[in-house]
């Protein structure tokens, strides 16, 4: 009797680890993960703007504003535990978006047919856009870690003061370029991806289908508008 009571949860365990990954292979499934890992990131960049934008009331406001993100939680939490928490977790999802996108992608073109290719070839602008929208984000998350988060990079690499090390970077015009086309990039992944996540977790129907993709463009005309508005002001000289 005490064996099949401790042999219950195990059970239980094991057939919630094949049910995982019995959606995790299947097409579906990594839609999903991609849908729902795609909404996280989307949440992190609406957030991440609007502290961005707090370039524009001085150093003050967004150094402060950097220095109470690290004091979250406590004293239940340690000093920067929540930040680390949110890193985890958008690294996760990051992850978990790429993984799925990529072995979506292999495992459409192992489906395509030799005489197909023609057909094929003629691919929707939403899904080039997608893909290599995605490398060129990719790339520029590496980029703007060593940059801004590790200082590896950052000309003025000023622990604790966010408003100088972004005024340093930006000064640059590789710098400023290079977070001017990610950002152009971010748009259109952003316009494409809420779409095709509304459609992939079964948000969308012929009375919300407008609806729907009024909010992708505004999210994404008003992300690539905020996120542009600090380089493009530190470069100006508006912000100094």
């Amino acid at each position: 009797m005490a064996v099949t009571t401790g042999a219950r949860p195990r059970g239980d365990a094991a057939r919630a680890r094949s049910t995982l990954a019995i959606l995790w292979g299947s097409t579906v499934g990594k839609k999903a993960a991609m849908a729902v890992s795609g909404l996280m990131m989307l949440g992190y960049l609406v957030l991440h703007m609007i502290g961005n934008l707090k370039i524009f009331f001085g150093a003050g406001d967004l150094n402060g504003y950097a220095a109470w993100l690290r004091t979250i939680g406590q004293p239940f939490l340690g000093h920067a535990w929540f930040l680390w928490i949110a890193r985890v977790a958008l690294v996760a999802a990051v992850v978990v978006h790429a993984v799925a996108a990529y072995q979506l992608s292999r495992r459409d073109l192992a489906a395509r047919p030799t005489g197909y290719r023609r057909t094929r070839a003629r691919q929707s602008y939403a899904t080039r856009t997608m893909r290599w929208g995605g490398v060129i984000l990719a790339l520029f998350i590496v980029w703007h870690i060593l940059d801004l988060t590790t200082l590896t990079v950052n000309p003025v690499a000023d622990p604790g003061h966010p408003y100088q090390n972004i005024v340093g970077a930006f000064h640059t015009w590789y710098d400023g370029g290079i977070y001017c086309v990610a950002m152009l990039a971010l748009g259109l992944h952003v316009r494409h991806g809420f779409w095709s996540a509304a459609q992939t977790l079964g948000a969308n129907s012929p009375s919300r289908d407008r609806a729907l993709k009024l909010t992708a463009n505004l999210l994404a005309l008003v992300l690539t508008a905020g996120f542009l508005s600090v380089p493009i002001a530190v470069m100006t000289g508006v912000v100094r």
